[in-house]
């Protein structure tokens, strides 16, 4: 890449117009060889500091693997490696590096991911849909730097002289709706080994769909295919001869994540790659956590699963002069340290100091106090019946953070809820012992459901693989009663399932909230995974549970004041 030089000194000039005097019959220009440039990329980052569990099936094994991956000291140890192998590698993102984050990052307004990315030597990223959850002025903050921010109870608090990033966010296809204007540029040119390359940015254009509308207002999201191919004259002006899409935008596929090449790419994605000027051959994704190397019409279609979990590295073979390219290999690489094939690397001192010094600052940040309530705490064990004081807590947090997108009913699993809410002298509630209720850093998701899969839903709290109860915690507004005499499958008690005092229609659609594994079907409830037009907030369910306990200061031992049962159990 395109760096500074010291001036010559006078001798050195002199020296080299000697050496070239000597050599005048040689030829002006040595003809060139092809160019080899070497990009990694990196999607869905997600703040995840620190590694986590990674389970995944290389290419030729049927067998999943399950190991800890990523982390920052990993991730820049890898760059070091890959650096090492050419020092002009060029590091690019594809959106999502913040918002909903481990609290490691997300309770310092995610600042330290933007430093980490910066010392990685990131150069560009576009715009992902959780980088406008703060809203637009927050995501400028983070680019630009500085403490005017929506979050001052987060932003600066890590370091007082905040300095954004280093790196570039992209997105062409989003525009102030009145002025017309992008709010970030569209694209950069970086000179690498002398050759242009034009970097393009793009976020889905349905972010409108799984966005908080008050995030985003103002904004227009135009067409991606579209409003990336509307750039490319203007970048050839600026003399950009390779094109690389960054966009936040994805699909899936059942092949492995390492396969070179996948040809059964699925997705949103597919349709805007088919869209595409020719001129473009390679195009890096995101926003479907999914890893792949693919192909559709020729190009080459990349994404590095998230959280840090894989590095895409890509080579193109360039011709110069003209910036033709010759060909594209990519592999992904996953962040284990030593893991076999992987290129040697180990975790960079430096930045396990820099982690550690934020888990520091983290722990101190724990104790911050956040709510009180009327009481020493909440319990979460459960009646006879299965309602618990916390899991009514927790349900009701839920559905008061997704209001506004028409949600009506809220369920937790009470697997996710591992400890009692604590509370200190005088009820005071600290950050840890609310994250201590719900540590996973879940995210809430809302979805559709008819009245027969909520019934179906709530029937298979007792058809389960080991022949157990589990009971799911619901929110104010459900209602019903069982009876552990009647078969399984049948145990709620004809008429009694109702919301808001109403008995449940079996054709009625219910928009409803649950965390992301939940939402999936997890804990073995099958019925929630049917539902549809389904919408991850990106919202973590800890900071609804926060905002819930802060504006419900009367929240006592047994729950809200004068609870009524929600579950009630006949026999």
């Amino acid at each position: 890449m395109t760096v500074s030089r010291p001036l010559r000194t006078g001798l050195t000039v002199l020296a080299a117009g000697l050496v070239l005097a000597g050599c005048a019959s040689a030829p002006a220009t040595a003809p060139r060889g092809p160019i080899e440039l070497n990009i990694v990329a990196i999607n869905d980052f997600h703040g995840n500091l620190e590694s986590s569990r990674y389970s995944y099936a290389p290419m030729g094994s049927e067998k999943k693997e399950n190991i800890r991956a990523g982390g920052i000291d990993v991730l820049k140890g890898a760059l070091d490696a890959f650096r090492k192998e050419d020092k002009d590698l060029l590091f690019v993102a594809a959106g999502d590096l913040v918002g909903a984050s481990p609290a490691v990052s997300s309770m310092f307004a995610d600042e330290p991911t933007i430093e980490a990315m910066n010392r990685m030597g990131l150069v560009a990223s576009s715009l992902g849909n959780h980088e406008f959850d703060p809203g637009s002025k927050e995501l400028l903050r983070q680019q630009h730097g500085g403490c005017d921010s929506p979050r001052p109870d987060k932003a600066c608090r890590l370091s007082k002289d905040f300095r954004g990033a280093g790196f570039t966010y992209l997105a062409a296809n989003v525009v102030d709706a009145a002025t017309g204007k992008n709010l970030v540029p569209a694209w950069r040119v970086v000179d690498v080994k002398g050759v242009k390359v034009g970097l393009i940015g793009a976020v889905l254009k349905d972010t409108p769909s799984v966005t908080v509308s008050s995030s985003i207002k103002g904004l227009s999201f135009l067409d991606e295919a579209e409003s990336i191919n509307k750039v490319i004259p203007a970048m050839r002006a600026q003399g950009a001869q390779v094109f690389v899409v960054l966009i936040h935008e994805g699909g899936h596929t059942g092949e492995p994540f390492d396969k070179t090449y996948c040809d059964g790419l699925e997705g949103p994605i597919v349709g805007i790659v088919k869209k595409l000027d020719p001129a473009i051959r390679l195009v890096i994704t995101g926003h479907s956590h999914k890893g792949y190397l693919c192909k559709v019409d020729g190009r080459v279609v990349t994404q590095a699963d998230y959280a840090g979990h894989v590095l895409s590295r890509i080579k193109m073979t360039v011709e110069p002069g003209s910036g033709k390219v010759d060909d594209i290999q990519v592999r992904n690489v996953v962040m284990a340290p030593d893991l076999p094939g992987n290129p040697a690397f180990t975790p960079d001192a430096q930045m396990t100091a820099y982690l550690q010094d934020v888990r520091a600052r983290s722990a101190a940040e724990l104790a911050r106090p956040i709510a009180r309530i009327s009481a020493s705490g909440v319990s979460r064990k459960d009646s006879d019946a299965g309602e618990s004081p916390l899991g009514d807590v927790i349900a009701d947090a839920a559905v008061a953070a997704t209001r506004d997108q028409g949600v009506l009913l809220g369920f937790m699993n009470p697997g996710g809820i591992r400890k009692d809410l604590e509370a200190g002298e005088g009820g005071v509630v600290s950050f840890g012992q609310a994250q201590a209720v719900l540590p996973f850093g879940n995210t809430l998701v809302v979805l559709d459901i008819t009245g027969a899969q909520l019934r179906a839903m709530l029937e298979q709290q007792w058809d389960r693989p080991d022949n157990s109860q589990y009971m799911l915690q619901v929110s104010r507004g459900l209602s019903y009663s069982w009876d552990s005499t009647r078969p399984v499958g049948q145990r709620l008690v004809p008429g009694s399932l109702k919301v808001d005092g109403k008995p449940v229609e079996e054709g009625k659609t219910y928009r409803i909230v649950a965390n992301n594994f939940l939402a999936e079907g997890g804990d073995n409830f099958p019925a929630l995974a049917q539902g549809v037009n389904r919408h991850d907030t990106g919202m973590r369910d800890l900071d609804a549970l926060i905002a819930w306990l802060k504006q419900n200061p009367g929240i006592g031992a047994t729950g809200m004041a004068a609870p009524q049962p929600r579950i009630n159990k006949v026999r």
